[in-house]
């Protein structure tokens, strides 16, 4: 039950994230996140009008705590391309196969907004294709990589890693040797971005 106070979005947020840990998204309900709050179901939908409008806000924010970290590597320029490419690849995989691992209720209930093609599902990989369009306009920046589009190169390496980062895949985050299987691919990837006049 919430502590005295008139009651904010970010109350909301954090008790729901418990009931959908307690229950699963399957089980949850608006009335559980009031009953814990100690408020009407009513009062939650003051905030966000729907079931599915508050599970969105829940899942954007959650997947919004590693964001950072991975903007940090994407943004760094004292990595190489080549390597910052790696780096992000296997940070995004550490990632989802922890949240996937240590918050399974919640990653649950992202993996329903995927299938939904949900607005907060959206935007997270959205940002995520920025992040590496970020990366890729360095490498052709510097010639490092071939001179192409870097957003159609940075699609173009998302949906080739998909297996690494999509929830449809969860089950092979788990699988032993995945992250050398994720290194294979990205010397393939870094090899076949490469400037044909500049070498390894």
């Amino acid at each position: 039950m919430r502590a005295g106070g008139p009651l904010d979005a970010e109350m909301i947020l954090s008790a729901t994230e418990d009931v959908l840990r307690r229950h699963g998204p399957a089980k949850a309900t608006v009335v559980d996140v009031g009953r814990a709050l100690g408020v009407s179901h009513a009062a939650v939908y003051k905030h966000f009008p729907s079931k599915t409008a508050l599970r969105e806000a829940v899942s954007r924010r959650w997947l919004n705590q590693d964001r950072d970290a991975l903007a940090a590597i994407a943004s760094d320029s004292e990595i190489p391309p080549r390597q910052r490419l790696r780096s992000w690849l296997a940070a995004l995989l550490a990632s989802k196969r922890a949240k996937a691992h240590d918050d399974p209720e919640l990653f649950a209930a992202y993996r329903i907004l995927v299938t939904e093609n949900s607005d907060a599902a959206a935007e997270h990989v959205t940002d995520l294709l920025r992040q590496l369009q970020g990366i890729l306009a360095d490498g052709v920046t510097s010639a490092v990589f071939r001179d192409a589009d870097p957003a159609a190169l940075a699609l173009a390496v998302f949906s080739a890693t998909t297996r690494f980062h999509h929830p449809a895949h969860t089950g092979d985050w788990q699988t032993p040797g995945v992250e050398d299987e994720l290194d294979a691919v990205c010397t393939l990837l870094i090899d076949g971005l490469g400037h044909p006049d500049v070498h390894p």
